[in-house]
């Protein structure tokens, strides 16, 4: 895996804040940037040739403008490429042949937060073996100073903390793990165990952390960012699943509501090793 930050952009707003957002995290990665255009295949007839090349030429020079302003500003290696395709299969496989660390990408609101989440970030998020941070929120702070650890009994604990372990490290953040109780009944043995195991791996990293457990109110991802605002969180880290047999993952629907609702970015992990029942995500 090479320090490698894959942005997709079609510069509308909510793409160039995720670019800003992905210089931020560059500069203190020191990861190297390459911008992404996604466009259709160009029409065979000689007339649809020629309006390609055009409007080819145009988002080159964009392309080329945005590129080297931020990468005059930040000091990163910034580049560019343009494929051809469906969005979110071109994003995945892009990554996956650069070998990036990251993809990082905006999902707009409103109006046009079903389309783009619907059938190209959220489809990134199911498919790429890339870790996806997707960015909705229009304003953040330059740095990461509290990472949100959503946790559950899954296997996948232990990896999810390393992964943010190495954000917190290198931001110099506080990791925030929480859980969310979900009835009185609810067996919290088991659960405060491993919280407790948790927050002493953590410590014994040099980390700062907090643990705390979260009455539900309304459903679990609601819970999870209403947690998120209170207490100014910059990242929340899931993990998704990938179901044996199959090549296409599978994401639950608390997962598509936090990232949905969330306005606080998400970074998206699927496992090493997957194993347990999938078409689920894990709030490990």
């Amino acid at each position: 895996m090479k320090n490698l930050i894959v942005v997709p952009l079609d510069f509308d707003e909510q793409s160039m804040i995720a670019l800003e957002q992905a210089a931020n995290v560059a500069e203190v990665l020191q990861s190297d940037i390459i911008l992404l255009h996604v466009t259709d295949e160009p029409g065979k007839s000689a007339s649809a040739q020629a309006y390609h090349e055009e409007k080819e030429a145009e988002i080159r020079e964009k392309l080329d403008v945005i590129a080297r302003n931020v990468g005059t500003e930040s000091g990163l290696n910034v580049r560019y490429e343009i494929r051809y395709g469906k969005v979110y299969r071109e994003v995945c496989d892009f990554a996956e042949e650069k070998e990036a660390s990251l993809i990082i990408m905006g999902c707009n609101s409103s109006r046009g937060l079903k389309r783009f989440i619907g059938s190209n970030a959220l489809r990134v998020v199911r498919e790429s073996k890339t870790p996806v941070i997707t960015i909705k929120g229009k304003t953040h702070r330059k740095g990461c100073e509290h990472i949100l650890l959503p946790l559950d009994l899954t296997k996948e604990t232990r990896e999810k903390v390393a992964r943010a372990l190495d954000f917190a490290r290198a931001y110099g953040s506080e990791i925030h793990v929480m859980s969310v109780r979900e009835s009185d009944k609810f067996d919290m043995s088991a659960l405060t165990r491993q919280m407790n195991q948790v927050q002493r791996f953590i410590e014994d990293h040099g980390v700062p952390v907090k643990t705390e457990f979260v009455e539900k109110k309304g459903s679990v991802a609601e819970t999870i960012i209403e947690y998120g605002s209170r207490n100014d969180i910059d990242l929340i880290m899931i993990m998704t699943q990938q179901e044996q047999d199959i090549t296409e993952l599978f994401i639950g629907s608390q997962a598509q509501e936090l990232i949905n609702k969330s306005e606080i970015p998400v970074l998206s992990v699927i496992p090493r090793t997957s194993e347990s029942t999938a078409g689920s995500v894990i709030f490990s």
